[in-house]
């Protein structure tokens, strides 16, 4: 039996496969499988029938697999995984198609890994997995393989021969492939096993390499070789023109560098050696331009630096980096300074044109133009000392484009400069000039590119910033943000004082906690919050709709979007803070109008409510409230997050047990320890409450909160765990009108809790009628405008017996003492196993909420959470 080289290019040629002839390949394609085999994944390349190949098993699945397989008939089944980067793939990661395959040689490695050394023998269709674990195992259905037809044998020679012609070319041109291998292609005589041996030494994608597994008809597999094959060769004859060309390059460097110093030699005997007095001179004469205008120190430094430029000889590398620092030098504003417009009422109607609400924000901004104005007419060192301010809210809110608002007001220039995953402190100070490539930190960029020393300067997303080995760009930000530091800033390429008192820093953040205390204790925060639902129409009407207007090539003849239409969109399409998803709605109305003009269909459109549906879609939100409490044990809580208010759904269900209690959602450890406050609460006060005591020494307690992914905390739920354990005991149903948030104590005190305006908002897009807050939170609530809260009944409360009055309907739905009875002998059954006090424990599933009868009613449907909000 011949032998050839293992790989194309393998660094071994004595690895060597049995060169297999059509008689044995038909002999091993027709040998029966098993119906079951063990199923090895393969991360980065796929196994053809025929062809032999050395693998590294490292995983604990595959070890165990081989070392089951060799010590049986050594038969397993190989598939491709389709993803190189899963571990541990699952049955869907897995291609259908594999092949079956003998271990040849097994080779234990010293760090625990095992070599092993397979061979394929036929292909079978992956069938149903019949176990997982330690491994798979799967049935498999053999596949037969095609036969060439008689009147395709003249195309398939052809074919054949053209492969091994290309095949023998990519071994000549490739100096690490081993002469060896033309010889042993040219001695294949089975055309499927030559296409399966080049197509699994194809330096190609896994996924294209599954595609020639999958390939039956033999015609089409070599076809599909011969492509990849003439691809490679394209691919080596441009890498070859490219060393070519390299050298060729390198020569000519070497040449001209050799001519280069005779001509320097030449010229130091001639008395001439200036190599740049050209360029030194055209700097020298931008510096006399600007010397008015640049500090002592930096006159200084640029004269320095020009008789150092003049003395370099251009070809030095040198030569460039002195080159380069001058000009950045020169190009920097430094003492250049757009004047301001210092006209309030004119800044005022600006602010009001671009943006609707953020008192605020207008209010802190012409507070700034009055103290500037008024500085500048007594004068100072410090007349133009700008803020640095920080505004930070749920996104959509208008916080970036309020930069390019208040730069337009102000008269100044703008610059924005995004830190989302800046992780390189050289972003903000700079590369030394030590380094290949080096240039000056993104500040002074954004100063160069603004052309003056006070643009408004925006650094957005400050509360995304990372930090590696390179440094940590939030403590760079220090001294940019420092008033008492930022007039003398020091960037490392330019090694040089550089005063940023008079840059107006804004700063945008979504999350003030991911920003470093020292850095956010430089900057004046002012919140930004979200939208109430009439500012919201209001935004639309007045920017939105003209906008959405212009972009989509409308006039405001031919669109023409009525109120109710708006108010459906905002209400029932987008569940925001901002406005991002409420404008991508009314740029969708706005396209589909597009659509019927540019067809003819109509000059001109009124979008109605009804209309919204056609362009839009089904509404995608809808008030489920009063669905979700309409049986006992559920109550409706109202939390904060980073993007604004939501609200949330505390659900109890009670079954019999021994007076544990579960609790699920992935809930924090606040927000757990507030779950148990509540339920020592209730239990403390079960008589008041009329909840018979067999309910918490016979029935295990689940309280669960829906959206089961999301992470949950905080003490703000605390008032809605009371409602819910009190409802489920007592069967009172929580009024499906009403939200609520508090921290509770074991006396029964509600205290306040943050994030008020973000949660009253939320209950007010989802329907809420009634909201239950702590009375110390009722001046959070009076700076919420009127609007806002319109029709919105507000109640205070400082106990949770005032609570409970308010949230729970009068009348139960069932008796809780018939609900919780239990018979004496189940009692008795039970009272070898008393309950110790309250275990708290984890479940993997929910319990599916208690459906209660009513008379005269069927049970309600449990409900189902299993959809994500």
């Amino acid at each position: 039996m011949t032998e050839l080289p293992l790989r194309l290019d393998a660094p071994d040629p004595e690895q060597s496969i049995p060169l297999l002839t059509p008689d044995e390949e038909r002999e091993m394609h027709a040998s029966a499988l098993p119906d079951e085999l063990p199923i090895l994944a393969l991360r980065n390349t796929v196994l053809y029938p025929g062809v032999v190949l050395p693998i590294t098993v490292g995983r604990d699945a595959s070890l165990k697999l081989v070392k089951d397989a060799y010590g049986s008939d050594k038969t397993i089944g190989v598939v491709a995984q389709k993803s190189a980067e899963t571990e541990d793939p699952a049955a869907d990661d897995l291609y259908d198609v594999g092949t079956a395959a003998t271990i040849l040689k097994l080779i234990k490695m010293p760090d625990g890994s095992v070599s092993i050394v397979i061979q394929g023998k036929r292909r079978f269709g992956l069938g149903e997995i019949t176990q997982t674990d330690p491994y798979f195992r799967a049935t498999v259905e053999p596949i037969e393989e095609e036969e060439a037809a008689e009147e395709d044998a003249v195309e398939l020679a052809g074919r054949v021969r053209s492969i091994k012609e290309l095949a023998v070319q990519i071994v000549n041109m490739s100096p690490n492939l081993p002469s060896e291998a033309a010889y042993a292609i040219r001695n294949i005589e089975s055309p499927s096993f030559l296409v399966h041996f080049i197509a699994s030494n194809l330096q190609i994608d896994v996924e294209k390499k599954q595609e020639l597994l999958e390939t039956l008809p033999l015609l089409e597999r070599a076809s599909l070789v011969l492509d990849h094959l003439e691809q490679e060769i394209r691919v080596l004859e441009i890498s070859e023109e490219i060393r070519t060309k390299v050298k060729s390059d390198v020569d000519q460097q070497q040449r001209e560098f050799f001519l280069r110093q005779q001509l320097k030699a030449i010229q130091d005997e001639l008395g001439d050696g200036e190599g740049g007095g050209a360029e030194a001179a055209e700097l020298r004469g931008k510096l006399d331009d600007r010397r008015e205008d640049l500090p002592e120190a930096v006159i200084e430094a640029v004269e320095k630096e020009l008789q150092k430029l003049g003395r370099t000889n251009p070809a030095s590398p040198e030569y460039s980096v002195v080159r380069n620092y001058v000009e950045t030098i020169l190009d920097l504003p430094w003492d250049h300074t757009s004047e301001d417009s210092l006209d309030i009422k004119t800044a005022r109607e600006v602010l009001d044109d671009d943006h609707f609400g953020l008192e605020d924000v207008k209010k802190r901004i012409l507070e700034y133009l009055a103290v500037l104005k008024l500085k500048n007419e007594r004068g100072g060192e410090d007349a133009n000392s700008a803020p640095i301010l920080c505004f930070y809210g749920p996104p959509g809110v208008g916080k970036t484009s309020l930069g390019k608002s208040i730069a337009r007001a102000l008269g100044r220039e703008f610059v924005r400069m995004s830190l989302g995953g800046v992780r390189d402190e050289a972003e903000i100070r700079g590369h030394r000039r030590t380094y290949i490539g080096s240039m000056p930190g993104r500040i002074l960029q954004g100063l160069k590119k603004a052309g003056t020393s006070n643009p408004v300067f925006m650094l957005d997303e400050v509360d995304k910033l990372g930090s590696d080995f390179r440094g940590d760009p939030s403590s760079a930000l220090l001294e940019v943000l420092d008033p008492e530091q930022n007039d003398a800033f020091n960037d490392h390429y330019l090694e040089l004082d550089y005063d940023l008192s008079r840059v107006m820093f804004i700063a945008t953040a979504n999350y003030l906690e991911n920003i470093p205390p020292p850095l956010r204790d430089r900057m004046e925060i002012i919140e930004i919050t979200g939208y109430t639902h009439g500012e919201k129409l209001q935004i639309a009407k007045q920017y939105l709709v003209p906008r959405q207007t212009e972009r989509n090539g409308l006039t405001d003849d031919q669109i023409d979007v009525q109120d109710d239409a708006l108010d459906l969109v905002v209400e029932g399409y987008t569940r925001e803070s901002g406005v991002r998803q409420l404008e991508r709605a009314i740029g969708g109305l706005a396209r589909g109008v597009a659509v019927k003009v540019a067809t003819g269909e109509s000059e001109e459109e009124t979008v109605t409510p009804e209309d919204v549906t056609e362009y839009l879609g089904a509404r995608k939100f809808f008030n489920e409230t009063a669905e979700r409490t309409e049986v006992p044990g559920v109550a409706t809580g109202l939390a904060w997050t980073p993007v604004g208010g939501d609200i949330l759904f505390i659900e109890a269900s009670a079954s019999r047990g021994s007076g544990k209690m579960t609790l699920t959602g992935k809930l924090g450890d606040v927000m757990r320890e507030s779950a148990q406050a509540a339920h020592s609460w209730v239990r403390a006060h079960a008589d008041r409450l009329g909840i018979p005591t067999d309910a918490f020494r016979y029935w295990d307690l689940h309280v669960h909160v829906p959206a089961g992914a999301i992470p949950k905390d905080g003490p703000s739920a605390g008032v809605a765990m009371v409602a819910a354990l009190t409802s489920i005991y007592t069967q009172r149903r929580v009024r499906h009108d009403v939200a609520m948030t508090g921290e509770i104590t074991l006396r029964g005190l509600v205290l306040p809790v943050g994030g008020i305006k973000e949660k009253v908002l939320a209950a007010r897009r989802a329907g809420i009628e009634c909201v239950v807050l702590p009375e110390k939170n009722r001046k959070d609530v009076d700076e919420i405008k009127d609007a806002a809260v319109e029709g919105l009944d507000v109640r205070y409360v400082s106990r949770i017996d005032d609570a409970l009055d308010l949230i729970l309907e009068p009348e139960p739905m069932a008796d809780a003492g018939e609900r919780f009875r239990i018979s004496d002998r189940e009692k008795a059954l039970q009272s070898g196993a008393t309950p110790s006090a309250e275990p708290v424990v984890v479940a993997d599933r929910v319990a599916a909420p208690l459906a209660v009868a009513v008379k005269g009613r069927p049970p309600a449907e449990p409900l189902d959470f299993s959809a994500a909000r």
